[in-house]
């Protein structure tokens, strides 16, 4: 039998930690479903995975974090002890998470449960699909010496920049953020202690938090689009969702962590929250623009432009659900900043949040089955990637654009 994809708790996104320790402090009572999807057409259909996907998600709920592991979590500035405490008794539930079989052989996933149990759910749900794949796939011998080669390539193409490079107040930097599509977790691993040892100066950090504790880097990631649509869906208006994620961002982090996320709704309608006052309080120098097509990790993607093949390519492609349509002019959790209106189907967040934000009448739809009583909204969509992330020969197509979805409950 194979080695399981995941043996450490620790190898996730910097980012899933920050975001759970900030819901864990303040709503630890949503709940929320994340649910898989592969968005194009894999080289066989992903359902024939599902055997070894059960076995992948049994190991992952038997794992524990381990001393050693905490003690590196508890090293980190912005970690509290009270959260470390929190995942010292932590495992995963095996009732919160199943996997199914689709007639159109596609593999569903659902994670359903409390926000702050299910949210970590996601890149190892990703990570294991995505090994799963290339294991079944094939040629992983050729597909290696491809990806060395290329790698060689870059690294002599990042010397021959550091070389030629005038002194600058911001030098050229930049951080791995590909453990949610990588070919193995060996692989990935041989990828980071080369570009650490052999582009020392312009490789920062990974936000593999595995890695980083590993390889002695610094680990990347505040926070995600689940997090800001989280607040979609709880007892603040929906015009000040963004208000309120970041406002409740500074409360956990007291000007700690100060990236934040603008792409959510929009570049506009986020400037038009961000003032004077986040200003000051998210003065971080590594704050950057995410946009729907440029990510951290977009700077190492292995190919050039013109390649058909790309390896570490992150460029995002997110798709926001829609809000669900509430009687009484109520979305979202929250009383929205206009009155009640007939919601017509068909609006994406971008476009509801954003005329909300002008004060006008937002058009949603009704995508999240909602109890009897409860308020719903879809509150993200969780994006692998952008433009077709593949393998490292030709015809070697992994599943990119998956996604885990996330619905909130409150």
């Amino acid at each position: 039998m194979s080695r399981p994809v995941i043996t450490s708790l620790l190898e996730t996104d910097l980012y899933k930690f920050t975001m759970w320790q900030a819901m864990l402090h303040r709503h630890p009572q949503t709940q929320a479903e994340y649910a898989f999807w592969c968005r194009n057409r894999p080289a066989f259909p992903l359902a024939e995975l599902l055997p070894e996907l059960e076995r992948e998600l049994d190991q992952l709920c038997a794992l524990r974090f381990a001393r050693d592991e905490l003690d590196y979590l508890a090293s980190l500035r912005f970690i509290k002890s009270d959260f470390v405490d929190f995942l010292r008794i932590f495992q995963f539930q095996r009732d919160f998470i199943r996997a199914r079989a689709l007639p159109d052989g596609q593999l569903e996933i659902i994670a359903r449960g409390p926000q702050v149990h299910v949210m970590g759910f996601e890149i190892f749900v990703l990570a294991i699909v995505n090994e799963l794949y290339f294991r079944r796939l094939g040629g992983a011998e050729a597909a290696l010496a491809e990806g060395r080669r290329r790698l060689d390539d870059k690294l002599a193409q990042l010397r021959h920049f550091a070389a030629r490079e005038a002194p600058r107040r911001h030098p050229f930097e930049f951080f791995d953020f590909g453990l949610r599509r990588r070919y193995s977790g060996a692989w990935q691993r041989e990828v980071i202690a080369r570009l650490a040892r052999e582009a020392e100066g312009l490789f920062k950090g990974t936000s593999n938090v595995l890695l980083a504790r590993d390889l002695g880097l610094v680990p990347i990631g505040t926070m995600a689009h689940e997090y800001l649509q989280t607040f979609q869906a709880l007892d603040v208006r929906l015009r000040d969702h963004q208000k309120a994620a970041l406002e409740s961002w500074v409360q956990e982090y007291r000007g700690d962590l100060g990236v934040a996320l603008t792409d959510v709704v929009g570049m506009d309608a986020f400037l038009a929250d961000f003032d004077l006052y986040f200003a000051k309080l998210f003065d971080n120098r590594e704050l950057k623009a995410w946009t729907r097509n440029h990510e951290f990790g977009r700077l190492w993607t292995w190919s050039s432009p013109d390649d058909d093949v790309h390896t570490g390519d992150m460029s995002g492609s997110w798709v926001f659900p829609r809000l669900p349509s509430q009687r009484g002019g109520a979305s979202a959790g929250g009383q929205l900043a206009c009155p009640p209106a007939r919601v017509r189907a068909g609006e994406p967040v971008r476009q509801a949040a954003e005329t909300a934000a002008r004060g006008g009448r937002p058009q949603a739809e009704a995508r999240v089955p909602v109890p009897r009583g409860a308020r719903a909204a879809r509150t993200g969509c969780l994006s692998t990637g952008g433009r077709a992330c593949r393998g490292f020969s030709r015809g070697h197509r992994m599943p990119a654009r998956q996604a885990m979805s996330v619905a909130a409950l409150s």
